[in-house]
């Protein structure tokens, strides 16, 4: 019996129209479902890349109600899938910032996880300059979900967004995931550096499965995204991976490596702080 998972890591190079993207990513979405993935996501901002950073205030949405939260829990029903949502704008307690949510639909069309990004982002070095601060309020609270597919394997699937990567500990607090997802819009000066080495690390680390979705190109708004969104295997192994520019990655979750994986390196139950 087949008990691998068909997976699917969406790149975009997301514009400043909300339309456009929606659209794009329909596209893509149709791609990676027609290729076999059971679960699909998409890239942090895959919604809005927008002008200034104020523009995804502007396009928050409710908890639960929204075009965008509507668009994807249409896409996963239509095509029976679990849709992972990169990030989308979510009304915050404060008028000025919004929550980087992270939201994932099953097959049916419900939602089955939410996760607020924590970690926010700043980086300073000559021309190149971002806080993630200035219009984002931070999450607090880890997030999971159980992920069953047609043949009956169930993963446990851990969630993050972006800058998370560089934090471990978060990953600590995950009990365990067979799957790290990681939308994300690295920068492609940090990407360069450090996206791929941080990716293995954290497959490593946990001996799990690690899926991230990146934005890839030249936005409209100047930004440069590293791209190369790339599923990593328990060993550390890139499985596949994309340069720049739009495109799905598809690769394979296979139970029997993680378990081997674990059983051969028990690092987890070695852990001694906590």
């Amino acid at each position: 019996m087949n008990t691998s998972v068909r997976v699917a890591g969406v790149q975009m190079v997301s514009t400043t129209s909300v339309d456009e993207n929606m659209s794009a990513a329909a596209s893509l979405i149709a791609l990676a479902a027609s290729g076999g993935a059971q679960l699909i996501a998409l890239p942090e901002y895959f919604c809005l890349m927008g002008q200034s950073d104020t523009d995804k205030v502007a396009l928050r949405e409710a908890d639960g109600n929204g075009p965008i939260q509507e668009f994807l829990s249409d896409q996963a029903r239509q095509h029976r899938v679990c849709l992972v949502g990169g990030t989308l704008p979510l009304v915050s307690p404060e008028s000025t910032r919004v929550l980087n949510s992270l939201l994932v639909f099953g097959p049916s069309g419900e939602r089955v996880a939410r996760y607020d990004k924590i970690h926010l982002f700043r980086f300073n070095k000559g021309k190149e300059s971002y806080d993630e601060a200035r219009t984002i309020a931070p999450g607090e609270d880890v997030a999971t979900f159980k992920l069953a597919t047609r043949e009956g394997t169930r993963l446990l699937v851990g969630l993050s967004i972006c800058y998370d990567l560089r934090f471990p500990e978060l990953y600590r607090a995950l009990s365990q995931p067979d799957l790290i997802l990681v939308p994300s819009a690295f920068t492609a000066t940090t990407g360069r550096a450090h996206w791929e080495v941080l990716l293995r690390a954290r497959a490593i680390e946990n001996l799990a499965y690690v899926l991230a979705p990146a934005q890839g190109g030249k936005h409209q708004n100047g930004r440069a995204t590293y791209g190369h969104t790339m599923l990593v295997d328990p060993w550390g192994t890139v499985v596949s991976s994309r340069g720049e520019g739009e495109g799905v990655v598809f690769g394979d979750i296979d139970p029997q490596l993680i378990a081997d994986s674990r059983a051969s390196l028990p690092a987890l139950e070695h852990r001694v702080l906590s």
